[in-house]
């Protein structure tokens, strides 16, 4: 049996209710459970990507009892994760116990799924009028959990603040995922390690802690905890998966390319995790295998894939890579349905012909991009790059002077990038003028545009005194 990281799955009370249920069903038995556990087994099967073992519990669980709230319940999740609310709230009609708790956070849930989280909350709180004190505490953590599983974080913290403090996993564990909904990372954190350091073995934890790390630009942290939740289970696609998002973010692409494959193993059509590996081929010199890939990532993600216009551009980078830049631009034309950075996607669309030699026509990308920009000098410093990494190093210092004098005296970004192309065109004290400016006012653009010059334990905050203790050697 696998290690969900599920408390209540992972028990021997419901390993032995899973034994008794699945032996029945392989000697073709009768099967003696009630509807609540029959739906426990089907959230189990689902948690574990057994989708027909799961439809075959709860139909079941339906036909044993009808109009059991366990069973619809779990029925209606299934809906609302389709989006399908109609559905939802035709289920909803068939629960007969309407007095249980779980009616009433059903029927939120459907408000919410549709968008009408006001409503939601009035319900609940119309609701909670009725709810006796020995359950007050009970019914405001579970509204809690409602409104963080569908990311209202704000709600969700409101409710919390409802309830007395609790020194529980359960508690901390909530508090925790509403604090990192709320983009509280270090608090969120820290919640974390009180978890961990009450139970070491729970990979949910881990991984939580990992993705909180991540989020916060630890990425070392991050492939740290999501070791200790792949040591725990070795195949754990959660753990796996942080770990290859870690591993890409600092840049090591072939032992990122190598975790995304082991994930890819278990979810062959996670086309985040296509898109993630075909970089890391592109990164490693493997263009045709990543064009590949990219291609059956096109095939399996849905139409409304946020991934998608990625995707197409990534088709572009490498068509454009192998010297067919018109093949490149299809694709990126295939973005223009979609919900997506347009602006972005016609800066590419420049970068694109700017490769292929054709100047003419990347200026007039770039020049729609500037024109059609809220923030033009944004935009400005993005073909700026574009015009570095295609080596038109003269180009790209011309334009850093524009952007500046557009970007004003407050602005603090770009003076990394004018310090890296001062420092490839040779112009030493132009460079340290402009580093030093960067190491002051933008120490995170100057790690990730000058990093690669500088020893690993450099903080970037440093990197100009690094360079004037070398000049005095």
């Amino acid at each position: 049996m696998k290690n969900t990281g599920d408390e209540y799955f992972d028990s021997q009370e419901f390993i032995d209710l899973l034994a008794q249920y699945e032996k029945a069903v392989q000697n073709n038995e009768p099967v003696f459970l009630d509807a609540d556990e029959l739906a426990e087994i089907a959230d189990y099967y689902q948690m574990t990507d057994r989708p027909t073992e799961a439809k075959s519990a709860i139909q079941l669980a339906l036909s044993l009892s009808p109009g059991a709230i366990a069973p619809l319940t779990y029925c209606i999740h299934e809906a609302l994760y389709c989006g399908d609310t109609k559905k939802a709230w035709q289920l909803l009609d068939q629960i007969t116990e309407r007095d249980e708790p779980d009616y009433i956070y059903d029927r939120g849930e459907i408000m919410i799924v549709e968008g009408s989280t006001d409503e939601a909350d009035a319900y609940f709180l119309e609701e909670f009028k009725n709810v006796p004190p020995e359950e007050s505490q009970d019914y405001v953590v579970d509204v809690a959990n409602i409104y963080s599983d569908y990311g209202v974080s704000d709600k969700a913290l409101e409710w919390m603040q409802r309830a007395k403090p609790e020194n529980t996993p359960q508690f901390k564990e909530l508090m925790a995922r509403t604090l990192f909904g709320l983009g509280k990372y270090q608090d969120s954190q820290r919640l974390w390690n009180e978890l961990i350091e009450h139970d070491p073995f729970q990979k949910r934890y881990w991984n939580a802690l990992a993705t909180t790390q991540f989020m916060n630009e630890d990425y070392s942290g991050s492939i740290e905890s999501s070791e200790y939740a792949i040591a725990i289970d070795p195949d754990d696609p959660e753990g796996i998966v942080a770990k290859a998002n870690a591993l890409y973010r600092l840049g090591n692409y072939e032992k990122a390319l190598e975790y995304y494959r082991r994930y890819l193993q278990q979810v062959p059509d996670d086309e985040f995790a296509i898109l993630h590996e075909s970089t890391c081929l592109i990164n490693t010199g493997q263009n045709d295998e990543a064009l590949q890939r990219l291609q059956q990532a096109v095939q399996v993600a849905p139409p409304d894939s946020p991934y998608l216009a990625d995707i197409y551009q990534e088709i572009a980078f490498a068509y454009s890579e192998k010297g067919n830049p018109d093949e490149a631009i299809n694709y990126l034309d295939m973005t223009n349905t979609l919900e997506c950075d347009h602006l972005q996607v016609c800066v590419v669309k420049g970068h694109v012909m700017l490769q292929a030699g054709r100047v003419n026509e990347a200026q007039e990308y770039f020049r729609q991009a500037v024109v059609s920009s809220d923030e033009p000098q944004q935009t400005l410093l993005r073909i700026i790059v574009s015009l570095y990494d295609n080596h038109y190093l003269e180009g790209s210092y011309e334009m850093m002077h524009r952007y500046f004098q557009l970007a004003g005296e407050n602005s603090n970004e770009g003076y990394a990038y004018m310090a890296l192309i001062c420092h490839d065109l040779r112009r030493h004290e132009e460079y340290l003028r402009y580093l030093k400016k960067a190491c002051a006012c933008n120490p995170k653009e100057c790690q990730m545009v000058l990093g690669h010059l500088f020893p690993k334990d450099i903080d970037p905050e440093n990197y100009y005194s690094y360079v004037q203790e070398r000049l005095k050697q």
